[in-house]
């Protein structure tokens, strides 16, 4: 992780979340995709940060499909992979 400022990580949970759920995320973009899944967008803090956000995916019961770092939000237009 780089020293000069959060990560941008992308998320991809399976199934669709309603933006109501976003603050359970620390206000990252829940973009739906065309396959079905869900991408949580947006900056991370630190590793403990990410943590946190899987254990909320996790005690949510939300299955996991990937976590990915990335440079910026290319990836947030709904499409399937």
């Amino acid at each position: 992780m780089s020293s000069t400022g959060p990560q941008r990580y992308a998320i991809r949970v399976r199934g669709h979340l309603a933006s109501r759920w976003a603050s359970r995320f620390d206000g990252m973009a829940l973009v739906p995709q065309d396959d079905g899944s869900t991408v949580i967008d947006g900056p991370v803090a630190d590793q403990s940060a990410l943590h946190g956000l899987l254990r909320t995916i996790s005690d949510l019961g939300l299955p996991l499909v990937s976590v990915t770092p990335s440079d910026g939000p290319a990836h947030l237009s709904r499409r399937t992979p």
